[in-house]
């Protein structure tokens, strides 16, 4: 029997790999039975439900280049995981910063803080139930998002 925790730690890393990849159809996959908040304070409208409301959210937010990736690498750590079995529900606690590099920009961090997530396990494996955002530091987003964050 696999790990509850190390099976949820794969699932925060696949986030990463794969929209570091520019795979924002297996980001929002993720995300079919769960929502990403782009904010606590997040409105209804600012809440993004679903794999499809997902896929939108990063379709209409991620800068994807002609070679089909972001540029980017997304570094998830300190994450702190618990699990209640039983429930088949369970949270983590993680720090994020995403580093970029393209032309006229060198390698650098462009944007850095938390994760909330929650998670729930649907016939035997585990899916994100709900992702909180929380921005702590900001760089220079200009090659990365379609929107001035705000």
């Amino acid at each position: 029997m696999t790990d509850p925790a190390r099976e949820i730690e794969n699932l925060i890393y696949t986030y990463a790999e794969r929209i570091d990849l520019g795979d924002l159809e297996g980001v929002a996959e993720l995300f079919a039975h769960g929502r990403v908040a782009t904010s606590p304070e997040a409105t209804p409208e600012q809440t993004f439900e679903g794999r499809d409301r997902v896929l939108a959210l990063y379709r209409g937010s991620t800068r994807i280049y002609d070679d089909g990736i972001p540029h980017t690498k997304h570094v998830t750590t300190n994450s702190i995981i618990e699990v209640d079995t039983a429930a088949g529900t369970a949270s983590a606690r993680s720090y994020y910063t995403v580093l970029q590099q393209v032309e006229g920009l060198p390698l650098q961090p462009i944007i850095s803080g938390r994760y909330h997530d929650s998670f729930r396990r649907i016939d035997g494996r585990w899916w994100f139930d709900t992702r909180i955002l929380f921005v702590d530091l900001v760089g220079d987003l200009a090659r990365h998002l379609l929107y001035e964050l705000g």
